[in-house]
């Protein structure tokens, strides 16, 4: 009975990590990209450039493997204003890569 029970929890969880691991690969490239983004703008406007950057530098590799998958020039100017966004980020200047953040957001919309 108790090799039973320790079966079947074994079993229910390796159902649940294929699962939970199956749902993961399912979000696509485009909606990390829009969830990066959005957390570059949330912590360039807290005056976090460094973590915008951070997040900005994920979107943007998340952007660059949707535009891959299917070229779209909505995709491919919310790239350009990603670039925009580390590169201010870099230079300690979190106002002016929110702002490209901002505009690579509307963009990478766009293209969903």
């Amino acid at each position: 009975m108790i090799r039973t029970f320790a079966v079947a929890v074994l079993l229910f969880g390796a159902l649940a990590f294929v699962v939970s691991g199956v749902s993961w690969a399912a979000k696509s490239h485009a909606a990390e990209a829009v969830e990066h983004t959005e957390e570059a703008i949330s912590h360039g406007k807290q005056g976090h450039a460094d973590v915008l950057v951070k997040h900005a530098e994920t979107a943007l590799m998340h952007a660059e493997a949707a535009q891959k998958e299917k070229a779209n020039m909505h995709m491919e100017e919310g790239i350009k204003h990603l670039k925009g966004a580390v590169a201010e980020g870099k230079k300690g200047d979190a106002a002016g890569g929110v702002k490209h953040a901002e505009e690579a957001l509307m963009h990478i919309k766009e293209a969903k």
